[in-house]
């Protein structure tokens, strides 16, 4: 029924109804799309650049309740994007907890990396199964599969954030809204109802679990809207807004209830040809007996430039 009432708001707003040839072109450039895109980011990797992550919980009297500022610093080594911890809410990290911080940093690249090439040459490492089981959001869609996080760990980590809604592809869940410009590219405007974009529950040993997870999953889907700007020359999303239309599914009800939830993301071209982040934005609304508590996330990326071997890193 919310699909429905969905699709019908669509046609309304001035959705163009393609015939089925347009469509199948349509379906094309979105398989096209979701299948290459990792080939961007790979196209320039010896760079560096800035990150500035926000968060600020609310509560219904706008009295701050959480938050935090932080500033990174992105650059290549030894193969890997390492993120540089710089400031936290203003005050500078001292030089010793930072080098700390990217030791760790890199360690845990390299053994992701080491893990992922067991896998793909067929080996299980003997801690693989006695891993604990993370939420991530990958080419198969939301899932908490251990794999799935091992498969996406050589992306450098400001990219995975922004494809933290890594959509699958889906024929026939593609509306053609229009045609706009971003950032001076002629780009589509598609809207995208997701029935696979949300699984989960095959980490979980509990049968009775693994079912619950399903059912939210399948919920999610049917209750939530994408926003997607493509740009049809490069085969890349440059922008895409989440909506979740509807949360009442969701367990605990009689504690909280989730009232809304949105994300966006918008890339940016900071070298010719080459599409990378600008900013992540997550919004919530929780409505608790006391009242609502809403809840905003943000990373910045900036200042993208070139690195160099004489350039000395913050």
């Amino acid at each position: 029924m919310i699909r429905q009432l969905a699709v019908t708001a669509c046609l309304c707003a001035g959705v163009v109804i393609v015939a089925p040839s347009a469509q199948t072109d349509l379906d094309a450039l979105m398989g096209s799309v979701l299948l290459k895109r990792d080939d961007n980011w790979k196209k320039l990797q010896q760079y560096v650049l800035e990150e500035r992550e926000t968060m600020e919980v609310t509560a219904l009297d706008g009295r701050r309740v959480y938050g935090f500022r932080r500033e990174y610093q992105w650059f290549p080594r030894q193969g890997f994007f390492i993120k540089s911890p710089l400031t936290s809410d203003g005050v500078r990290i001292a030089e010793s907890e930072r080098l700390k911080a990217e030791s760790r940093w890199l360690a845990r690249e390299q053994f992701r990396e080491k893990r992922r090439a067991e896998i793909a040459a067929g080996k299980t490492p003997a801690d693989l199964d006695n891993a604990k089981t993370t939420l991530t959001i990958g080419p198969g869609g939301v899932s908490t599969d251990f794999e799935a996080a091992l498969r996406d760990s050589l992306e450098p980590g400001f990219v995975s954030a922004a494809y933290f809604l890594d959509f699958k592809f889906e024929q026939g869940q593609y509306a053609l809204v229009g045609r706009e410009k971003y950032e001076g590219h002629d780009v589509l405007k598609v809207e995208y109802y997701p029935m696979k974009m949300f699984t989960g529950g095959r980490g979980r040993p509990n049968r009775q679990l693994r079912e619950r997870n399903k059912e939210i999953g399948q919920q999610m889907n049917k209750v939530s809207i994408v926003t997607l700007w493509v740009d049809p020359q490069d085969r890349q999303i440059v922008k895409y807004d989440f909506a979740n239309v509807d949360a009442d599914f969701f367990p605990g009800q009689w504690l909280m209830q989730l009232e809304g939830l949105n994300a966006s993301m918008e890339m940016i071209q900071p070298f010719p040809g080459v599409w990378l982040p600008r900013i992540i934005r997550i919004g919530f609304d929780i409505a608790f007996a006391g009242g609502n508590v809403k809840g905003n996330y943000s990373s910045a990326y900036y200042d993208y430039r070139l690195a160099e071997v004489s350039q000395r890193i913050r």
